[in-house]
């Protein structure tokens, strides 16, 4: 099967490429996304490893070699250097209207047969109740802390 992303430095590449390598101080997955980067460049002295050659030698994932390349294709040299950001950002889904009714919620009379409210009855309850669609118990803990 052929590579789709084939990696073609220039020679201005490579030495970019190496000198990452021969610093002494710089992190890790750059140093090993250059590594990877170099092995596997068509115009090197070796025509360009495999990437299962590549993951041998370096014991580097098949993922991982796999991830750099298409990142230097379609994003570039500095993309390809760097970590991946995390895209999952969530918010909280309590807002204040919500953390206010949990408040209340926390101050009525527990639940018939209970002598106090347990998070996972609080969550249980604002959903009963519609004011979200879910939350979980360890999300009413950080609220009620935050609130204490």
């Amino acid at each position: 099967m052929s590579k789709k992303y084939i990696i073609d430095l220039n020679e201005e590449e490579r030495e970019m490429l190496l000198e990452v390598i021969k610093k002494g101080q710089v992190a890790g997955y750059k140093r090993q996304h250059a590594q990877i980067l170099l092995k596997a460049d068509i115009n090197g002295t070796d025509g360009g490893w495999t990437d299962a050659r590549i993951h041998e030698a370096f014991d580097i994932s098949i993922r991982t070699i796999e991830r750099v390349r298409k990142c230097l294709v379609e994003q570039g040299m500095e993309a390809a250097l760097s970590r991946v950001k995390a895209e999952k950002v969530r918010g909280c889904r309590l807002d204040g209207e919500d953390e206010a009714h949990l408040v209340a919620l926390c101050c009525s009379e527990p639940p018939v047969g209970r002598s106090g409210w347990t998070l996972r009855l609080l969550a249980a309850k604002m959903v009963e109740l519609n004011y979200v669609e879910r939350v979980s118990h360890e999300t009413v803990r950080r609220v009620l802390k935050k609130m204490s």
